[in-house]
């Protein structure tokens, strides 16, 4: 079998779903740990930038999980009854199956991706995962905006957003990009390169994790992705 990760977005346009969706951060955890063949798994909301962000968008959240396979990932987020509960509040629904290609580093001690060398080709997915620590933090924010205006204007990324477990501390970024060749010319370029000299030199995280996925498939549809859409 080969290890799948599962990443559901979840958009609310009502006051009443957004306040429900908030409330799940919490109150979702007990189902979401009795789904059968469930891994790893995190319950995020998200913010209101491309990237890492200190503002919060309330509109949307994200379920991000494991799982031994591919068809068991699609069975799962899809009939699963508290799957199904944040697809019927939610006006705009999308989850994304990724392979994992490479991975670094532990989230909340653990090492919760497998690399699964599979061999098919696709967009490549990056996901970042960092703790910030408390006396970091003002240096942190003043040199995150440029990243992530970057990010926005970069032509070659098909798909971002800034999720996480709680702000300020706990930050996600997931983009999505046609292949290897154009993460690596943003990676080594402009303000994230200078970012990643800091983050080494001043040991900006208390942890952190990198992953890089291949993109098997996706189900749902979602505004901020159109070229995705297409395929």
């Amino acid at each position: 079998m080969t290890q799948v990760v599962s990443i559901s977005f979840y958009r609310f346009s009502s006051r009443r779903a957004r306040l429900w969706a908030l409330m799940m951060m919490v109150g979702a955890r007990l189902a979401i740990r009795r789904v059968p063949d469930i891994g790893f798994w995190k319950i995020c909301g998200s913010g209101g930038g491309v990237g890492f962000t200190p503002r919060i968008n309330i509109d949307v959240f994200a379920i991000l999980a494991t799982w031994p396979d591919e068809a068991t990932a699609h069975k799962r987020t899809l009939n699963t009854a508290i799957f199904n509960r944040y697809s019927a509040r939610a006006c705009e629904t999308w989850t994304v199956y990724l392979r994992t290609d490479s991975v670094r580093g532990e989230w909340a001690g653990k090492s919760p991706f497998v690399i699964s060398n599979t061999g098919k080709s696709g967009p490549i997915g990056v996901l970042t995962r960092a703790t910030i620590k408390p006396s970091i933090l003002r240096r942190f924010w003043a040199r995150v905006p440029d990243i992530s205006e970057r990010i926005g204007g970069d032509p070659n990324v098909l798909f971002k957003i800034g999720i996480g477990e709680s702000p300020l501390f706990q930050q996600i970024t997931f983009s999505l990009w046609p292949d290897a060749a154009a993460v690596a010319n943003f990676a080594r370029t402009g303000h994230h390169a200078e970012a990643i000299k800091s983050v080494r030199a001043e040991k900006w995280f208390r942890e952190e994790l990198y992953a890089r996925f291949t993109l098997l498939s996706d189900h749902g549809s979602w505004a901020d992705a159109p070229y995705l859409q297409q395929r």
